[in-house]
């Protein structure tokens, strides 16, 4: 189940295909996130699976529990094999999200919560959302409410990675952004590590966009993060 997942933050499908033309034909399993879904809307998906990719539709759904189960019926229905949203919209809409996820022959792809995202501090934390319990703890907590809810996993920084898979379980899937190669520049994140160790602190899936999209040699950055995360 480990995979490594390329962000592709890109403002057009031009930039995307040129980008993975230099792949040949490896496949990578790619996520497609507010940037790119924005601009090429639900074809850009649909492509992508046409082209034999799997693909991580990043688009952190949070409202109410009824307009998030109309939308996720709607992004069911584009072949995505992951879809998230934000466990702070709380556990009735988790469960609507499902409710609309599944297809009536009962497939569905599937779905996340995104706990605290990798660019929040324990301080912005406290400071912008009046959240005072330790992060850790918090991330825990949503990761619980999103289990019981019936989520296939959550995103959470890979420092996370085992206290989640203590709380819920080793199935539990944890889909870890932060992740840069050894002596990477951190870009905007703030709880990060290296493919290595997310693999020993429990992450099933790294989610890795500058280091490769951004690398002189993308291919290379991408193989050696393989080579480093399924060792």
């Amino acid at each position: 189940m480990k995979d490594v997942i390329i962000a592709c933050d890109f403002g057009s499908a031009q930039e995307l295909y040129r980008f993975l033309d230099r792949f040949g034909d490896k496949k990578p399993y790619l996520k497609v996130g507010m940037e790119l879904f924005y601009a090429e809307g639900p074809a850009i998906v649909r492509e992508l699976k046409r082209r034999g990719h799997k693909v991580f539709l990043d688009l952190k759904l949070h409202d109410i529990p009824n307009t998030v189960k109309k939308a996720m019926s709607v992004l069911s229905s584009l072949g995505a094999d992951m879809c998230n949203l934000h466990a702070a919209g709380t556990a009735e809409m988790m469960k609507a999200a499902i409710e609309g996820l599944t297809r009536p022959d009962g497939s569905r792809p599937l779905l996340i919560a995104v706990t605290q995202l990798t660019s929040t501090s324990e301080e912005r934390m406290k400071k912008d959302l009046l959240i005072e319990r330790p992060l850790g703890e918090v991330v825990v907590h949503y990761a619980r409410t999103a289990a019981e809810a019936g989520l296939d996993g959550v995103v959470c920084s890979p420092l996370e990675a085992g206290m989640v898979k203590q709380a819920c379980g080793s199935g539990f899937i944890t889909v870890t952004p932060g992740v840069r190669p050894s002596g990477g520049d951190k870009g905007d994140q703030v709880r990060i590590t290296t493919p290595a160790r997310a693999r020993e602190l429990g992450s099933d899936y790294i989610v890795v966009g500058r280091p490769i999209t951004q690398a002189a040699d993308p291919v290379a950055a991408y193989e050696e993060c393989v080579k480093e995360f399924l060792g």
